[in-house]
């Protein structure tokens, strides 16, 4: 099963050209479960007291093999079932069960296994969150806050700007390079997950706010380490997304802006506004890089929610 596992994510990174994050994730998804397959087995062999002894006295194991076609349906339930009794989250679950669905389909699909096992298998229920907003003026109020006249004023500005005007993650924003940055067009290409690449218009304040930073502050940012990163640190290299998350927060805590702001809340916001103000759904989920519209989906509930709000303060028989 081990070997399975690493071809399996060979080829995610090969021929799907999957994300170092979601590899990991599918890795350890992967993993825990062989880990729990192994023990079982072991459990089986020698009983659960011997195995509590051997890991006391720091024995080796015997050497256990996972036949693949031996697992069942069963295991796998019985496994989730464990993890949810150990106090996984109802989200972590479905990630470990889309992990275990889709290495058995590959499985099945190579013919290393006679059959899909997990056809039948669901996915569990998980509470949908509505993301965290800022409303207009209060967006108007943090990029109006940040001082340009300060020490890297510009380029916090800039930074600021394009993440609420192109609704951009904050990866994409660190990897922003110059040569997919046309301010004249106002579009800027940047790469998604799963290494996809999507056009992206920027508004023409963040436009105003970048090309004033590529001027004036960025030539002083530049070393002989300097890549052709858009945004840099005061040492000429790329930024980092906790760097990032630091200057969202200093400008909201310099404008005066009471509430929990960090980069993705810039994103939500973004996507509220837009489709607050009539944008099309399709439109906003080509915007954000969605794959799924059911994602993008979630914005037109935070809109209900605001309208309720706004009805429930203005109606008189609210």
């Amino acid at each position: 099963m081990r070997e399975a596992i690493e071809d399996f994510i060979l080829y995610q990174a090969t021929e799907r050209g999957l994300s170092d994050n979601y590899q990991i994730s599918t890795r350890l998804s992967l993993e825990g479960f062989a880990r729990w397959l192994e023990r079982r087995q072991l459990v089986a062999a020698l009983g659960e007291e011997e195995l509590q002894r051997l890991t006391r006295a720091h024995t080796p194991f015997p050497e256990t093999h996972i036949d693949l076609n031996a697992i069942t349906l069963d295991d796998v339930s019985l496994y989730l079932a464990d993890r949810k009794r150990a106090g996984l989250a109802a989200a972590s679950i479905k990630i470990v069960v889309v992990a275990i669905k889709i290495f058995i389909r590959w499985l099945h699909l190579r013919k290393r296994i006679g059959r899909d096992i997990t056809e039948l298998l669901t996915l569990p229920r998980t509470e949908r969150y509505l993301p965290e907003t800022m409303n207009e003026f209060q967006t108007e109020t943090l990029l109006e806050g940040i001082p340009v006249d300060a020490p890297r004023g510009l380029r916090d500005r800039a930074i600021v700007e394009l993440l609420y005007a192109s609704g951009l993650r904050v990866s994409e924003l660190v990897n922003a390079r110059l040569e997919n940055l046309d301010l004249d067009s106002r579009f800027i290409r940047v790469t998604g997950k799963g290494n996809k690449t999507r056009l992206v218009p920027v508004g023409g304040k963040a436009c105003s706010a970048i090309a004033l930073y590529l001027e004036k502050e960025r030539p002083g940012f530049v070393s002989k380490r300097t890549g052709n990163e858009v945004f840099l640190s005061t040492r000429g290299t790329k930024l980092t997304t906790v760097r990032i998350w630091q200057i969202v927060k200093t400008c909201a805590k310099n404008a005066g802006i009471n509430l929990n702001v960090y980069p993705h809340l810039l994103r939500h916001s973004f996507a509220t506004h837009l489709l607050s103000n009539g944008a099309d759904l399709r439109i906003i989920q080509e915007l954000l890089g969605h794959a799924d519209i059911s994602t993008t989906q979630i914005y037109t509930h935070v809109d209900q929610q605001r309208l309720k709000a706004v009805h429930r303060k203005y109606h008189p028989r609210a």
